[in-house]
């Protein structure tokens, strides 16, 4: 099974259960996007892991916000330049009672489009994780990575 089949699943754990690495690059996260470190190296320093710890796990942990019903997620997307395909993961936002609040869609180059969304999930209605997951699952998405919420 490629990367692209592999199906993600995502977990809901308590922080005494989250290994210090994957902590320390939250922390590392939290230094970069506030301004107190400027470079990965700066802030892999200042969490005490190494850069390549960093990278490696960047894009698989994120805090979770017990009010992530009711605010927005912006996400990126790569996908196939294929007829239907944008009505397709359109459909799936709107199955989970998302609310598209931007959308933005590149020409496409070689094939492939990225798509860039910002979705309200409404509170008490939407499903965030179910949303991207069946997201992810769609024939021709090849990369989906949240890129904030508010």
């Amino acid at each position: 099974m490629d990367k692209r089949e592999e199906k993600k699943k995502y977990y809901v754990v308590r922080e005494r259960a989250v290994p210090e690495v994957l902590l320390r690059v939250v922390n590392a996260q939290k230094l970069l996007d506030s301004g107190k470190a400027l470079t990965v190296q700066e802030a892999a320093d200042q969490t005490g892991i190494s850069r390549s710890s960093f990278y490696k796990y960047k894009d698989d942990i994120f805090p979770f916000h017990e009010e992530a019903k009711g605010k927005t997620i912006t996400f990126i997307i790569q996908m196939d330049d294929a007829p239907g395909l944008l009505s397709r993961v359109l459909s799936e936002i709107a199955d989970h009672q998302g609310n598209i609040l931007t959308i933005h869609q590149s020409i496409p180059i070689n094939g492939v489009a990225t798509l860039t969304l910002s979705v309200e999930i409404l509170p008490g209605e939407g499903d965030a994780e179910g949303m991207i997951g069946e997201i992810e699952q769609i024939e021709g998405v090849h990369y989906l990575k949240i890129l904030g919420r508010e």
